[in-house]
């Protein structure tokens, strides 16, 4: 796992879900755009990873992922120092763990079917 620049962790899937949100934010935005929502996603890490429990965070028991919570992109967006991300479609899937680190299991569009997610 790696760790973030916070008190969270990323998961494997979380790295390469970050991967894949940033090469179709750069092919679709340009780099630019893509530099903005790496630091919208960076901050939503650094939010989470202070506090958990932070407005925002929704548990969320219907995931197969134990303890699980979703936190949507969008509520770090007035955190993000210079030009902020208009309208962040992501949200974390993340859950504290029995070391009280923070551990990032997604990073997911907010269009998509949660029921077979995993921590894959």
């Amino acid at each position: 796992m790696a760790k973030a620049r916070s008190g969270a962790i990323l998961s494997r899937a979380a790295r390469r879900d970050l991967r894949a949100v940033l090469h179709w934010s750069e092919e679709n935005f340009g780099e630019a755009a893509s530099v903005r929502y790496l630091e919208l996603i960076l901050q939503a890490i650094r939010d989470v990873g202070s506090d958990s429990d932070r407005p925002g965070s929704f548990e969320r028991l219907d995931l197969a992922i134990p303890s699980a919570k979703t936190y949507h992109l969008s509520f770090s967006r007035t955190r993000v120092r210079g030009a902020r991300v208009k309208s962040p479609r992501h949200f974390l899937i993340y859950r504290r763990r029995r070391d009280g680190m923070v551990e990032i299991s997604r990073i997911l569009h907010d269009a998509r079917d949660l029921a077979d997610v995993t921590m894959g």
